[in-house]
């Protein structure tokens, strides 16, 4: 177990840049934070590069004790207080953060799978809230577009809790690359020539397309849909947050096809 003192530690200078989110070299890192970040991280099998720990939190953590456990003593590096308080990218931090390797994934040349495509989602919060609810669906393959926020920002991480480590996730896949590829119904989500989500029967796998928080999803992506949902509200707003209705429409999709 390692123990660093200065700020101007190599090491802890480059572990400052990416938590940042700035490029360090030509690998890309990514900043986890937090215990339950690093423990979920750990859960699927991925390994830290580095796991900075507050040594004054550690010795008064349990939680803290019981995850250092899980990493081997060579990549764990205790700090003061106050050098972990500058690497937090959060007010009030757990006392630990991990720099790993950010897993990627190769966009295969056909996609036969139930999976999400996101078109210029640009609120961090939304796009957290959608990893999150894709994988409590069940689905496993979310595509972004261009323009969508940078999926392993730390307000996203923060706001996914988790999720993306279940997902293959794929950045700035174009609307053209990704209709390509698509060898099942896609679905998208529109008030305008569109069918009520709760009088179709959904086929078993299904691309659900859903857009911009305010302009919606490309007209590329309608002109291509199999078919445009619209899910019934009443009248007293004027639509619903790109989360919550993906939300409906993933978890009716689930429960037409009988998945407890």
């Amino acid at each position: 177990m390692k123990q660093i003192q200065s700020k101007d530690n190599p090491l802890y200078k480059k572990a400052l840049r990416i938590a940042q989110g700035r490029k360090v070299g030509r690998e890309t890192w990514v900043w986890l934070e937090g215990i339950h970040l690093c423990q979920a991280w750990l859960d699927r099998g991925y390994e830290v590069a580095q796991l900075w720990v507050d040594a004054e939190r550690l010795e008064l953590d349990q939680e803290l004790q019981q995850l250092i456990k899980r990493v081997p003593a060579q990549q764990i590096i205790q700090l003061p207080s106050a050098l972990m308080r500058q690497l937090s990218q959060v007010e009030h931090g757990q006392g630990v953060g991990a720099v790993a390797a950010m897993p990627e994934h190769v966009l295969g040349q056909t996609i036969h799978h139930s999976c999400v495509y996101l078109d210029r989602v640009q609120d961090p919060g939304n796009v957290g809230t959608l990893l999150r609810t894709v994988a409590a669906a069940g689905i496993d393959a979310v595509y972004l577009s261009p323009g969508c926020a940078a999926v392993w920002s730390q307000k996203v991480l923060r706001s996914a809790q988790g999720a993306h480590f279940a997902l293959q996730l794929y950045e700035n896949v174009s609307i053209d690359d990704f209709l390509e590829r698509l060898c099942v119904p896609l679905y998208v989500t529109a008030l305008e020539q569109a069918q009520s989500l709760y009088t179709m029967k959904l086929p078993p796998s299904v691309a659900w397309a859903f857009g911009n928080e305010g302009q919606g999803v490309a007209p590329a992506l309608l002109q291509a849909a199999s078919q445009a949902v619209y899910i019934p509200q009443s009248t007293a707003v004027e639509s619903l947050n790109v989360a919550v209705a993906a939300a409906v429409c993933l978890f009716e999709h689930r429960r037409q096809h009988g998945v407890n």
